[in-house]
């Protein structure tokens, strides 16, 4: 690979000391969990560790860190130059199509001397068949699961990823801003999307972690449905939420829209959910738990008597995103029964939406981060009903 040295770290999002302190923090995690070393699976977690981004990678991916010595990162082939480009690591080996992953992964951890690392095995990328056939390649029975060593450092993000997640919320009002203006009777979805699409690149914003949810009518009384040629229609209730994204940290956004005048009954579901937003804002704080929020939104969805159409967390945690998902709920949720503490630092989307199945949604929501004192909203456009 020294061939290749000359493109190391020339697309790397991060200089090499933040990664070197990132590193160090989950050697520490490692550590502490009494483990030698780590193989790391998840693309998040490789990519906040090492800067290691690509779309390729549904093909095989695994990133050693080890309590002590340099991390080896192992791609397919074709990733190879891009591994390179993309991250300051030294050791970055290469398997061959046609070769097995497995085999080449624990090759690696035979020339390391470790026999026995964890390994994250609940990410989607790496299937049961798969680890599997790498806990039979190590040859050490079957591996303790790694999978909540990384993750949890992700929560508490740094002034550096807090101003990339600004720009990514740029990105996303741009989108929305785009989509709302685009929505009228007779427009379709398709057209709708492609505005939120082109606004939002345009400004700026990389590949989102999932594509932007555009649905009307009826359509839009059902959860994450996406762009599908529907023209609108007066009396339509048009649905639109998306991310964008800056170097794969993500800010999401959602709003409504409504073809023609509004009727009572949207107009009363609206209200609920701002006030049930505006509620859950009020409760981010530091030292408060991640429970506090939810239990805020939720009193004021039972008061109104809208308890079954919401039924769902009131936030999660936004950061790193690959496809298929923008956020890192799976890390963190504002919901019943989380006790963790908000901290500054923090990012989360709060997307305060009620449902008619089968009829109508209506809401909105903000991502934001936790001050000191508080939180910041990282957009400034109008939560209310945009009539079309």
């Amino acid at each position: 690979m020294h061939e290749l040295t000359y493109l190391r770290g020339t697309e790397a999002a991060f200089p090499a000391e933040e990664f070197a302190k990132r590193q160090a923090q989950a050697r520490q995690r490692i550590q502490d969990a009494g483990h030698k070393a780590l193989v790391v699976t998840g693309p998040e977690n490789i990519y906040w560790l090492t800067g290691r981004q690509t779309a390729g990678y549904f093909a095989f991916q695994a990133l050693i860190l080890a309590v002590e010595g340099a991390p080896v990162l192992l791609v397919r082939q074709l990733e190879l130059p891009g591994a390179i480009a993309n991250t300051w690591l030294t050791d970055i080996v290469a398997y061959q199509d046609g070769e097995d992953p497995a085999q080449a992964l624990a090759s690696i951890l035979a020339r390391l001397g470790i026999a026995r690392p964890a390994i994250e095995k609940a990410g989607w990328f790496v299937s049961p068949n798969l680890m599997a056939e790498i806990e039979t390649a190590i040859g050490t029975g079957v591996l303790a699961d790694g999978s909540t060593l990384v993750a949890p450092l992700r929560m508490l993000k740094s002034p550096a990823e807090l101003d990339m997640i600004r720009l990514a919320a740029g990105y996303a009002q741009a989108g929305l801003t785009a989509g709302l203006a685009t929505c009228r009777s007779g427009a379709s979805e398709n057209e709708v999307a492609a505005a939120m699409l082109a606004a939002s690149v345009s400004a700026g914003s990389e590949t989102f972690g999932m594509e932007p949810l555009v649905s009307s009518g009826p359509r839009s009384g059902l959860p994450h449905m996406t762009w599908r040629r529907r023209l609108m229609e007066g009396g339509d209730a048009v649905f639109l939420e998306m991310a964008g994204s800056h170097a794969r940290y993500h800010s999401a956004l959602m709003r409504t829209a409504f073809i023609g005048p509004v009727p009572a009954e949207v107009s009363a579901m609206m209200d609920c959910a701002l006030k049930a937003l505006d509620a859950a804002l009020a409760e981010i704080r530091p030292g408060a738990s991640c429970a506090r929020p939810h239990e805020a939104a939720q009193t004021v969805i039972d008061a109104a008597g809208y308890t079954d159409a919401f039924r769902k967390r009131i936030g999660y945690s936004m950061g790193v995103a690959f496809a298929p998902d923008w956020g890192e709920g799976g890390i963190l949720s504002l919901f019943t029964g989380t006790d963790v503490r908000l901290e500054p630092g923090m990012v989360f989307h709060l997307p305060a939406t009620l449902r008619a199945f089968g009829r109508f949604t209506v809401g909105a929501s903000e991502t934001v981060i936790v001050t000191d004192h508080g939180c910041d909203i990282l957009s400034t456009l109008p939560r209310g009903i945009t009539v079309c």
